[in-house]
């Protein structure tokens, strides 16, 4: 029965087809596959708001945080629960184990809260809003709009609805947050007195605009030959119109909004600044989708900015505030270099011991088989291009290529016999078959038992281990198939005419070898000296290793820093946003080297958005 690398060798052509179909499997996953600096291990995490203005903080607590807190606690799969109840809203988290459906766990949640909703009170803003989140819910790219000349709404319109349309078309972005937003409303001030003078309440005011600006279906007008919709302008849509607003109406007298106080064209919410340096802008951050490329997001964000540049008006600076990207690209340059020097390694060490340039460039037509194969598991198995595939990719270069020196060197050995080329690679890989597969087998089930680690460690670790293992088990099929086809086919024709490279350094490795067999046998006449290797090895792993310091990864400096920042309850906006300016001031002049220096007070954007919160970058 004619085995594998026999069949291999007889048809080449199947051999290359069937190497050139795996090769194209990888490059097709390759294409696929997401960008990130390590893989996406983060636990679902759902997020329940809900909003009840005025409320102060205890009320929250007790009426809005604790009853919802007590109805999430029955689902299943929930890690842990946390909450934080600020004046007029309430946010509670809830962390699921690793492993859980982000789905179903926002479905239970979901479930739960609408149960807990008869519970709450009946006056609160709105329904309970539920989000989830996943490990790419953060900002991975951030841009800052700012003006010498227009107000902060007028940036914020600017930045929303212009810059943010172009940047939110970017293939792979998920969502735009709009840091330090300032929307355009009508504020309303009323004055007590005056209110109390003429008998107005506050519920006056709000039937007043409930009734007054609204518009309402209309319906149409039909005639014989014609029809016309009809449009009822009831918005109030100026300062004039919202103060000429008629309150109440009694026995010919008229209270107008004028006559109690005064509107005005503003932001809809004036507690929340985005600064740079001290300078309030607005920023614009992109949330990636799941799985996206984030080097490609980069790319096309970057583009988009200089074309962004060319439109805009003059009085407006764009800067780039955040890039988390820039770490990822350095990363995954970085291990692509280790790539290409074990790869010039290997080949330079096969050269030194086969001194022929015909064998050790083989590698160069075996090692792309393996890697791209594991690109193609990476994309059936659901991974990304992390730091940690790479690094499996990066250790499978001198692991895939073990197997093909393996058979190389019996073929050689008996091509240097005087052996026909096509019978010495298929009897030199029949004689070797075994060994190559006893081989991967246990470099496979070194990995793969990484698959059953369970939590933070071993998700981590998780396509580090199949990638790695899926790489060595496609390299003993191409070391049975391709590697024995190139013996055969690729060999010189006069093998015993040797380099004088060869010829010079040949009395060097008959030494080496005469030397090994020497000791060998002196090992063989002493074999009890063997155990007091092998014992003494574990007693210097057991005394070694309880002194060895133990961490997830190494420290990494990214010269960047971040404070998180929290008033006590019942600070005001302006006394927390002081506080962030004494901040940048200390900034300023202890870090004269900083590059970029981010401030936002009372952040809306993620978070409770507290007035008393506040973070710095």
């Amino acid at each position: 029965m004619s085995t594998l690398s026999e069949i291999s060798v007889k048809r080449p052509v199947l051999t290359i087809v069937l190497n050139l179909v795996i090769m194209l499997f990888g490059m097709i996953g390759y294409s696929y596959l997401g960008v990130r600096e390590f893989p996406s291990i983060d636990p679902p995490v759902i997020t329940v708001r809900t909003g009840y203005a005025g409320a102060n903080a205890d009320v929250v607590e007790s009426q809005i945080t604790e009853p919802l807190e007590k109805a999430l606690n029955g689902i299943e799969g929930i890690r842990s629960i946390s909450s934080a109840s600020n004046l007029g809203n309430s946010s509670i988290t809830v962390e699921f184990n690793l492993g859980s459906d982000l789905e179903a766990a926002a479905n239970d949640v979901r479930d739960k809260v609408s149960q807990a909703v008869r519970n709450l009170p009946q006056d609160i803003d709105a329904l309970p809003t539920v989000s989830k989140a996943d490990a790419n819910s953060n900002a991975i790219l951030s841009l800052t709009v700012q003006s010498d000349t227009r107000s902060q709404l007028e940036v914020s319109d600017y930045a929303e609805n212009v810059i943010g349309e172009r940047l939110q078309t970017i293939p792979g972005v998920s969502a735009l947050q709009i840091w330090g937003q300032k929307k355009y409303a009508m504020r309303l001030w009323m004055d007590p007195k005056r209110m109390a003078a003429l008998g107005v309440t506050a519920t006056d005011i709000q039937m007043a605009l409930n009734e007054q600006n609204i518009e309402l279906p209309a319906g149409k007008i039909a005639g014989d030959k014609t029809e016309l919709s009809v449009k009822t302008v009831g918005r109030l849509r100026s300062v004039q119109e919202f103060e000429n607003m008629i309150i109440r109406s009694e026995n010919g007298q008229i209270v107008r909004f004028s006559d109690i106080g005064r509107a005005e064209l503003g932001p809809e919410n004036e507690e929340t600044i985005l600064r740079q340096s001290g300078t309030p802008m607005v920023g614009v951050a992109l949330i990636p989708l799941p799985g996206a490329n984030y080097l490609e997001i980069a790319d096309e964000f970057y583009k988009r900015v200089e074309e962004i540049k060319l439109d805009i008006p003059e009085d407006f600076q764009l800067g780039i505030a955040l890039d988390s990207t820039t770490f990822i690209r350095q990363s995954v340059i970085e291990v692509q270099e280790t790539l290409l020097i074990a790869i010039i390694l290997v080949i330079l060490i096969i050269y030194l011991f086969f001194r022929d340039w015909l064998i050790a460039l083989r590698p160069l037509i075996d090692i792309p088989v393996s890697l791209l194969a594991a690109f193609f598991i990476m994309y059936l198995m659901g991974y990304s291009i992390n730091v940690l595939t790479l690094l499996a990719i990066v250790l499978a270069t001198g692991l895939v290529v073990d197997d093909g020196i393996v058979v190389t060197e019996n073929i050689y050995k008996k091509i240097e016999g005087g052996m026909n080329p096509v019978e010495a690679a298929i009897k030199g890989s029949r004689e070797i078959f075994f060994a190559v597969i006893s081989t991967s087998l246990t470099l496979i089930v070194v990995f793969m038992p990484v698959i059953f680690l369970e939590g933070f460690v071993g998700r981590l670790f998780q396509e580090f281990g199949v990638v790695l293992a899926g790489a060595v088990a496609v390299s003993a099929f191409v070391s049975l198939t391709l590697t024995p086809m190139l013996n055969a086919r690729m060999v010189r024709k006069d093998a015993s005419k040797k380099s004088k490279f060869y010829i010079a350094t040949e009395p060097f490795f008959r030494g080496m070898e005469q030397k090994y067999r020497s000791t060998l046998e002196s090992f063989m006449r002493k074999k009890s000296f063997a155990w007091i290797l092998v014992l003494g090895s574990l007693a210097m792993v057991a005394g070694i290793y309880p002194l060895l310091q133990q961490e997830l990864s190494p420290l990494e400096d990214r010269s960047s820093l971040r404070f998180s920042v929290t008033a006590p309850e019942g600070a005001s906006y302006e006394y927390t946003d002081a506080f962030m300016l004494k901040l940048v001031d200390f900034v300023n002049d202890s870090i004269p080297e900083k590059s970029v220096f981010l401030t936002v007070t009372a952040p809306g954007f993620s978070g409770s958005g507290a007035v008393n919160t506040g973070f710095l970058v």
